[in-house]
């Protein structure tokens, strides 16, 4: 088994972590209601948790005497892999909450499959996140409720971000070439078979929102992990790596 590929394919996964993560951290001090604000800094926490873990693991099958910090800092806007979506901007409270959702939907399924993995380590970081994951997804189908169901405004506003999102949430569900060995040797799930229930818990949650149901054959924009990502995930590192860049040999 190609340790490159597995490497790869969990950079990818350390990747969408650590910028959603930094994408909800935008949040803190300007959430609408405190509570909220409290909420989703305590996600983005939960999240970040889980990037360092992936990032831990792949500097163990690099072997090249890196931490999780160097794959934070070190590398360029065309080494992450993150999924598009992760890295779209905020806009408002209610894309905040649609991506959060797409996401969340496809963590929770995600993690239960990946929880089999007949590599250890993978498996262990599973079965940890996953508890976690079963809050974020409460919180989030939650907010899809309120704001669907609420004032003609919310439900604007969110069916708006949910259109819009919609074109990133298919690269979540396939398959790089190179991860087909990974996938037959059971080290990780097979995504394209979670589209189905994914689709399904999606459009349920939408009807009882009051949102409009999305064509599942929608235009779907790739590219994440392969490197090519939109102009988000510049502005991102640029800000997030600023002092590591400015300040290279400092010691805290």
């Amino acid at each position: 088994m190609s340790t490159d590929n597995l490497l790869n394919y969990v950079l990818s996964l350390g990747d969408d972590r650590l910028i959603l993560s930094n994408r909800l951290a935008e949040w803190c001090g300007h959430a609408p209601i405190l509570e909220e604000d409290i909420a989703l800094t305590n996600i983005s926490l939960d999240i970040l948790g889980q990037a360092i873990q992936f990032y831990k693991y792949a500097a163990e099958l690099e072997n090249k005497g890196n931490n999780e910090d160097y794959y934070a800092y070190k590398r360029n806007e065309r080494e992450f892999k993150n999924l598009l979506l992760v890295e779209q901007p905020n806009e408002d409270f209610a894309y905040t909450i649609a991506r959060q959702f797409y996401f969340d939907s496809f963590e929770i399924l995600f993690y239960e499959e990946l929880s089999a993995s007949s590599n250890s380590q993978l498996k262990a970081i599973a079965e940890k996140s996953i508890k976690e994951t079963k809050y974020h997804i409460r919180h989030s189908t939650q907010w899809m409720l309120r704001l669907g169901d609420g004032t003609e405004e919310s439900n604007s506003k969110l069916q708006d971000a949910c259109d819009y999102l919609w074109m990133y949430v298919g690269e979540m569900f396939t398959n790089l070439p190179d991860e087909n060995k990974l996938i037959i040797s059971r080290e990780i799930p097979d995504n394209s078979s979670l589209w189905s229930k994914w689709y399904e818990f999606v459009c349920n949650i939408k009807k009882e929102a009051k949102l409009k149901i999305p064509k599942p054959d929608s235009f779907m924009q790739k590219g994440g992990r392969l490197g090519s990502h939109t102009e988000n995930l510049g502005h991102i590192l640029s800000e997030m790596q600023y002092i590591t860049n400015a300040y290279p040999n400092a010691k805290w």
